[in-house]
């Protein structure tokens, strides 16, 4: 069984009180420590991470930090980038449709879209090559060593738009020393089988590969289609990884080349109609399944995984992705060069309007083409650690939408063909002053360009003529909308910051941090140009102070980390009635405030050998705000998208030794957050009320290396929206979009050695 098992499986917030009775708490601490010197350091399980660039115990990172590594991964079942809310307090994830475009949101900050043209707030790396474009975070990751995200603007290390914070993902690279291997196979509900497999191979003293391959077959979705009679949300997936590393016998260089091929030919799922016209059993309308659309159209089963819907719920990707990492003593410092290639082709459809006609459908295709290069020198001395660095990327993105507008007898076509370039140097310096004071000073200057031609077009296909051009049928397309445009932003981030570590147990922090995200365009469907207009920049200043102590005596360590951010130019959607059709567009607000907390605590009593408890709590405040008479004053004062005030994570794990060469473990982790919005209008409608979605797994230890497991997510099969959008007052629909029902299975891993 795993000695290394770790127990940071969640992150939250307490009151503010809380944080200077902490540091009360943590000179309590310090002293205990210091008088039983010599059991205290790192009687707790060191967590190393990899936050800053380079590995460093989690007691020396004065940044909110929640980690999980491979065990406990394994535990929470994390395979996608929606899964971090399992673990990650102050954090919410929605899909604008199931299984498709998570938007990532960090304590309030993050970019609510749908296009694949434009990259979200919080950067996300897997190992350290950001993912630039919205379309590429539904992937699965698998074969992972660990998983980190952090919290706030992460603009001076990482650069690329990440305001809100960043997510690290590091998979498991080859092992040199010995030979090792791994089969999973598991079956679960909804006719699923799981297969995945490992093998690491030294080959000879100086090089080694890593095979990594997963498979995912689920043959009944979730989703029940009426107008087909059909099942709807099969899944096929699979996945393969080959790494090889190479060492150099002569000096310490290294060579470490990743090669991935990821192909799904699934479906996706769909979200469940509410109308806005009373009927002769309801009146008090919109919202209501009762309420129908303007063809009478009504669902009222109370079912959100049954509907009538007209698109085609076929789900493709193909894609292709090269990573290559060179490091190299340079003898007065260290040179790391990371070069990144991601090719990847996706389509889907989306029934916009939720109904059994083809009113406002799309077919959208996808296709991203991305090149990254980072060069890094760093060395670490008595007196500082530095890292310098250049960072170059190359983005094209080309994205179609094929409309079937049947609510207004035409067919439409709306293109984005987007060129990003961008470029960045850095320096990133720790000061070390005296024993226990480090001074942290960090400096990026990045350069973006942004080039995009777009359009919608009316096609002029049915019969009666267009809605839009009143066009007859027949008539050449005709372009309704149109951009083409280039943006540049040029901006500088920074990071002032000092650590205090009093013991070897206890770290006090203060920051105040800067991080910019460039603007963009919008890219869905216009009906006049001014729609398509692009959004500015936008700017996030944050101001924190946090704590990490260990109470090794007591089997206990906690983090605390109290925050304020200044958030300028807020980009957003707002409705836009400028065409002949009101849509939902990006575009900028004002300013907003955020403010909160995150505390974890993570406690194995001495009393109860192999129980872990953790425990985290976040406390969030955020405020939009837009200037007298603006064009977006309906938004003054509203709460930020997909910021409930409270979330809480609790997990328990229990390792128990049943009998010679039995073990056994337990684990319970669940997820409660409070009520929240998913739009800055703050609609009531796509309003979702607080909520717990509790997991379980219990997994028994065998001879031989051999491991069974049961586990549920969902345990309660709590019912949740996750996202929706509102039509209801221009084109008489909405819809919502519900988390995933309970879900269970069985696995069993085989080790070999």
């Amino acid at each position: 069984m795993n000695d290394n098992k770790m127990s940071n499986r969640a992150s939250g917030l307490v009151p503010v009180s809380a944080l200077s009775l902490a540091i009360a708490a943590a000179s309590f601490g310090a002293n205990c420590t210091a008088s039983t010197e010599q059991e205290t350091e790192y009687l707790l399980e060191e967590i190393i991470v990899s936050a800053q660039k380079r590995d460093q115990s989690l007691m020396d990172v004065g940044i909110s930090v929640s980690v999980l590594d491979e065990q406990a991964i394994r535990d929470h079942r994390v395979e996608k980038v929606t899964d971090i809310v399992l673990f990650s307090g102050n954090t919410a994830i929605k899909e604008n449709q199931p299984g498709l475009m998570p938007v990532i949101t960090i304590r309030g900050v993050g970019l609510n879209d749908f296009n694949a043209i434009n990259n979200p707030s919080a950067g996300v790396y897997i190992d350290e090559v950001s993912l630039s474009s919205l379309a590429l975070m539904s992937t699965e990751i698998i074969d992972l060593s660990s998983v980190e995200v952090l919290k706030g603007p992460q603009g001076t290390l990482y650069g690329r738009n990440s305001t809100a914070g960043a997510l690290n993902f590091r998979t498991a690279a080859p092992d040199l020393d010995s030979f090792s291997a791994q089969l999973d196979a598991g079956v679960g509900s909804y006719d699923t089988t799981e297969t995945q497999g490992m093998i690491n191979a030294p080959v000879g003293d100086n090089f080694g590969v890593r095979l990594a391959v997963k498979n995912v077959s689920q043959e009944e979705g979730f989703w029940e289609n009426r107008a087909t009679d059909s099942n709807v949300g099969e899944r096929d997936e699979l996945t393969v990884r080959l790494q090889g590393l190479w060492l150099s016998p002569y000096d310490s260089s290294s060579a470490l080349l990743k090669l991935e091929k990821q192909k799904i030919n699934s479906e996706l799922g769909f979200s469940e109609f509410f109308g806005s016209l009373p009927t002769s059993s309801f009146s008090d309308c919109p919202g209501s399944p009762h309420c129908a659309d303007f063809t009478g159209y009504t669902d009222t089963d109370n079912d959100p995984y049954k509907g009538d819907w007209s698109a085609n719920p076929n789900y493709n990707v193909n894609q292709t992705a090269a990573t290559l990492r060179l490091e190299t003593d340079l003898g007065f410092a260290d040179l790391a060069s990371i070069t990144g290639y991601i090719e990847f082709d996706r389509e889907n459809s989306m029934d916009v309007d939720g109904g059994p006609l083809p009113l406002t459908d799309f077919r959208n295709t996808d296709e991203v083409r991305q090149f990254s290069q980072e060069f890094r020198l760093s060395n670490d001395n008595d007196s500082m650690v530095w890292q310098l660095g250049a960072f170059y990327a190359n983005d094209q993105v080309k994205t179609d939408y094929n409309g079937d507008v049947g609510m207004f007898n035409t067919t439409t076509l709306s293109r984005a063909d987007q060129d990003t370039t961008s470029m960045a140097l850095f320096a990133n310096i720790d000061w070390f002053v005296g024993d226990d004071v480090t001074i942290i000073t960090g400096l990026r200057y990045s350069d973006e360009k942004k080039a995009n031609v777009g359009f919608t077009q009316d096609l002029a296909t049915e019969v009666g003529g267009s809605y839009l051009t009143m066009a007859p049928m027949g008539s050449a397309p005709i372009t309704v909308a149109a951009v083409d445009e280039e943006i540049n932003s040029n901006n500088v981030s920074w990071k002032l910051g000092v650590n205090w570590k009093p013991s070897d147990a206890t770290l006090l922090y203060a920051s105040a941090t800067e991080g910019h995200k460039s603007g963009g365009f919008f890219a869905g469907i216009a009906t006049d140009s001014l729609q398509l207009a692009p959004y500015e920049e936008e700017t996030l200043r944050s101001y924190e102070v946090g704590l990490k102590s260990q109470l090794p005596q007591f089997g206990l360590s906690y983090e605390l980390n109290a925050f304020y951010y200044d958030y300028q130019d807020v980009q957003t959607f707002i409705r836009d009635d400028s065409g002949a059709l009101p849509i939902q567009r990006l575009s900028n607000i004002d300013s907003a405030d955020i403010y909160g907390l995150d505390a974890v605590a993570r406690y194995k009593p001495a009393v109860a050998e192999g129980l872990s408890i953790s425990a985290g709590l976040g406390l969030l405040q955020t405020e939009l705000s837009s200037p007298s008479g603006s064009t977006n004053s309906a938004f003054d004062g509203n709460d930020l998208p997909d910021s409930p005030k409270r979330t809480l994570q609790l997990g328990f794990t229990y390792d128990a030794q049943l009998s010679q060469g039995l073990e056994a473990e337990f684990s319970l982790n669940g997820r409660y957050q409070s009520a929240s919005y998913r739009d800055s209008l703050n609609d009531p409608l796509l309003a979702q009320e607080s909520y717990w979605v509790l997991n379980g797994r219990a997994s028994l230890y065998l001879v031989d290396d051999l491991n069974v497991s049961l586990w549920c997510k969902n345990l309660a099969d709590k019912t949740y929206v996750s996202h929706g959008l509102n039509q209801t007052s221009t084109l008489g629909f909405g819809v919502r979009n519900y988390g995933a029902p309970r879900t269970y299975g069985l696995s069993v891993t085989k080790q070999f050695n």
